[in-house]
């Protein structure tokens, strides 16, 4: 039989050159024929794998593959994503990359803007009442001095 194929009446029974009748005649043979069957070769010897472990192996790697696909998928979005901007910004199309730093910028010149107006405003009025003062005071100097 080859190395590393599956172990079966049929099979050891060609390789053995014997009938398949005569492994189910003698039931200590096809008990072990039955127990190889449910074993790997590991390093020459002989390592138990059953059914079950099989499976749950499968039912493991299945999985695996799944969260796999669906990184791949997510990567391949991410990436895609990427080059979707760097393509658009390479292009000259959209707005500049650093358009939101702009606009804060904009907001902040145009509120510091408006401070220093209002701050204009009341110095221009206290400037004006100053003046009023001023005047006030020449006129009632320069008549006391006529007078």
């Amino acid at each position: 039989m080859k190395a590393g194929g599956d172990i079966t009446v049929s099979g050891l029974a060609r390789a053995a050159r014997v009938d398949r009748t005569f492994l189910y005649r003698h039931k200590d043979l096809l008990e072990r024929v039955h127990v190889a069957a449910g074993t790997a070769v590991e390093d020459g010897r002989m390592a138990a794998v059953s059914w079950v472990s099989l499976q749950t192996d499968l039912a493991n790697a299945l999985e695996r593959g799944q969260r796999l696909a669906a990184r791949v998928r997510q990567l391949e979005n991410r990436l895609s994503s990427q080059l979707g901007r760097s393509v658009w910004a390479d292009s000259g199309l959209g707005a500049p990359v650093d358009i939101d730093q702009l606009q804060r910028r904009i907001t902040l010149l145009e509120q510091g803007l408006a401070h220093t107006k209002g701050e204009l405003n009341e110095r221009t009025e206290e400037l004006e009442a100053a003046r009023a003062a001023n005047r006030e005071l020449t006129r009632a100097l320069n008549s006391s001095v006529a007078g």
